[in-house]
């Protein structure tokens, strides 16, 4: 028999770590676990009345504080999936959310999904910090391929996993049925070798003297992610 193609060996490959129950800090962002009954009443206060923060997620938006912290107590209870709420850093104020939702320890998989992040934290530095600290996290704990999935039709998702330096895989069609709504799922990744030049991106962008005296970034994080993308999302730019 002519001899197959197999994969490379990974040397010394163990399951990678749980990713349930750290705090994550940088320059700016602040991330700690959910806690339901503490963080409900400061989460619903920056989401009330922004109901479109909701449209890409899994579910409506709540009608009341009560509902929601019924979610958030489900969202806490899933072990499997943790959930960090985002905090600038020094400031108790919560500002939203972000999971590692799909997590599969035994082949170095997970995915940051989930994310849920109100209009003032949005575009900020803060915000792309905290996932360029999920990132770090990941990858320096054994994990090796760090997946960002999204509604192919929610643009700034894209926009911000091509920023990051996920690298885009390709569109999955009618792959879920969200809201009543038919979705098609875009797949972005960055590998543990991609990551080896992609960081030194992130610590360039989040380098304070990156940012003038009023927080400007004087360089945009895709100068210095895109050289690294394996593969670009057609339908946009960074």
């Amino acid at each position: 028999m002519t001899e197959r193609p197999l994969g490379p060996v990974v040397p010394g490959w163990s399951a990678a770590a749980d990713p349930a129950g750290h705090r994550l800090q940088g320059h700016w962002a602040d991330l700690r676990p959910l806690d339901a009954a503490a963080d409900s009443a400061g989460l619903w206060r920056v989401f009330a009345g922004h109901d479109w923060v909701w449209d890409y997620l899994g579910s409506a938006p709540p009608p009341d504080l009560a509902r929601f912290q019924n979610r958030m107590t489900e969202l806490e209870a899933r072990r499997q999936s943790p959930c960090y709420v985002i905090r600038a850093k020094g400031d108790p104020t919560p500002l939203g959310y972000a999971c590692f939702w799909t997590v599969v320890r035994e082949t170095g998989n997970v995915e940051i999904g989930n994310v849920n992040l109100s209009p003032g934290l949005q575009g900020t530095r803060i915000a792309t910090e905290a996932f360029s600290l999920m990132a770090h996290w990941a990858f320096d704990n054994g994990y090796r391929r760090l997946e960002w999935k999204c509604n192919a039709l929610n643009a700034p998702s894209r926009r911000a996993a091509q920023r990051l330096g996920f690298s885009f895989e390709g569109i999955f069609r009618q792959h879920q049925v969200v809201q009543g709504r038919n979705r098609d799922t875009a797949w972005f990744a960055m590998t543990d070798g991609d990551w080896a030049a992609i960081k030194g991106a992130h610590k360039a962008w989040l380098d304070p003297a990156n940012f003038d005296q009023d927080g400007r970034q004087r360089k945009a994080l895709g100068h210095f992610t895109a050289p690294h993308l394996v593969a670009r999302d057609p339908s946009l730019s960074c």
